[in-house]
């Protein structure tokens, strides 16, 4: 089995890809998400795995467009507990530290700490996991990282300043994906991810959750993106959670009559590790990359 993720070796998307599938699949490293999801449309992928929001940073707005555009269906999620560090090669103190390179999201998660190093300049790079491989092989004077564990312990990076993010209960969460010919429904399905648009009027997505409340559903999610070609007119993206099929069945023969388009994007079991009693520490993987 072949999987896609967004990053490389010591990534947050590889930690999470074992989570999920475990030690056996291949990863299939991407630079983009729209090239993780491009695998799963032309089938070199059975599944991908791509990062949708983070407890601290927030959503990831392009990749919800993705769902949209592209015949893929969310089969399962993983709610992994971030740990972000501060690398950099053995030797280096915090004063020799001039530019800190790392992904957006992970800089946007460590802000706190970031602010009270203003010399510091911030470079926003592809990945955490690829950032620290730069750096161990460039090994560029001056330089940091923001990575976690497991991206140290691959590189031979020490850890120059540990648990840098702004919140000790920093989660991201991903989904699984797979392509929308070939996705298999899950029985044991107790959550679902929706998109629907409402007519432009008032009080139409008040119709909207009000039925999704009478049904019985929790609403867990709610992402408004725009609708292409028509400017400040919105559709929504809703994550509902729900004890027995029924009640989405329900709810979507209701929602019927109250939206313009009605889509689900997939209906799947509830990832484990969404709150902070079950926070572990960072997993040590063992690469299997493509």
């Amino acid at each position: 089995m072949h999987v896609s993720i967004q990053g490389f070796q010591g990534s947050f998307h590889e930690v999470a890809a074992r989570q999920f599938f475990g030690p056996t699949p291949t990863l299939l490293p991407c630079a983009t998400f729209g090239a993780v999801v491009a695998h799963v449309v032309v089938g070199t992928a059975e599944a991908g795995l791509m990062a949708m929001e983070n407890s601290l940073a927030g959503s990831i707005l392009p990749n919800y467009l993705l769902l949209e555009r592209h015949p893929v269906r969310v089969t399962g999620e993983v709610y992994l507990p971030i740990h972000q560090h501060l690398l950099a090669l053995p030797g280096i103190a915090l004063t020799d530290v001039r530019q800190v390179h790392s992904h957006p999201m992970a800089l946007r998660q460590c802000g706190e700490f970031l602010d009270r190093h203003p010399h510091w300049k911030l470079v926003e790079t592809d990945d955490t996991g690829h950032s620290a491989q730069l750096l161990a092989e460039n090994r560029t004077p001056g330089v940091a990282v923001v990575a976690g564990a497991q991206a140290a312990a691959q590189f031979g990076l020490h850890i120059l300043a540990p648990a840098i993010h702004d919140d000790p209960h920093n989660y991201t969460r991903f989904l699984v994906l797979e392509h929308a010919d070939t996705a298999r429904p899950d029985a044991l399905a107790d959550k679902a991810s929706l998109y629907f648009c409402a007519p432009h009027a008032p009080g139409s997505l008040a119709a909207v959750l009000s039925r999704v409340a009478a049904h019985g559903l929790n609403l867990s999610k709610l992402q408004s993106c725009p609708r292409p070609g028509q400017p400040w007119h919105y559709g929504f993206h809703a994550d509902v959670e729900f004890a027995e099929r029924s009640q989405l069945e329900a709810l979507l023969a209701d929602l019927a009559a109250v939206t313009e388009e009605l889509r689900v994007l997939g209906a799947y079991r509830r990832g484990q590790g969404n709150t902070a009693a079950t926070e572990t520490t960072d997993a040590q993987v063992t690469p299997q990359l493509a």
